[in-house]
């Protein structure tokens, strides 16, 4: 790869790769580091991608297992709090706040598939190839991540 298709590559796809570590991880300075790291190892890798599609699937998947390894050093993961996270990020609705705060209070089983789902607009089987389950696991966690947050925002109105 080219240092110009890699600088493409790297500003179309580096805020979805944010926006996934922010969903496994919890808080921004580690969303940060699993950016540059996967970014990195899109520099330096000698994939052979077969389109834009491929770069974006490659780029997720390796976010995601950066996330995976850095969330077992336990005394890296400290999770910031998501009514903070959502302090930072501009949104054009209030309900938007709401939504947002109730999404990054679910277990990241769920909050990960569920964001992939409805932000990065991915099928079951792409979801299912990306996070390597099976379809039926990600419909079951997509199903509960559902169920958990129409409890949430239900007693949140009441």
């Amino acid at each position: 790869m080219d240092r110009a298709e890699f600088g493409y590559y790297a500003e179309k796809y580096k805020d979805t790769v944010y926006r996934v570590a922010l969903n496994f991880m919890g808080n921004a300075q580690d969303a940060e580091d699993a950016v540059q790291e996967t970014l990195l190892k899109l520099y330096l890798s000698r994939e052979r991608f077969q389109g834009e599609e491929h770069v974006k699937r490659w780029l997720i998947r390796v976010g995601l297992n950066f996330c995976k390894n850095a969330a077992r050093d336990a005394k890296r993961r400290v999770p910031t709090p998501p009514e903070d996270l959502a302090a930072g990020i501009p949104f054009e609705a209030e309900e938007q706040i709401g939504l947002f705060t109730a999404v990054m209070s679910l277990p990241e089983k769920y909050r990960v598939p569920l964001y992939l789902f409805y932000y990065e607009e991915y099928s079951v089987r792409e979801i299912a190839r990306i996070l390597e389950l099976s379809e039926s696991n990600v419909t079951t966690r997509l199903q509960r991540a559902r169920g958990m947050l129409k409890k949430e925002l239900v007693e949140e109105r009441a």
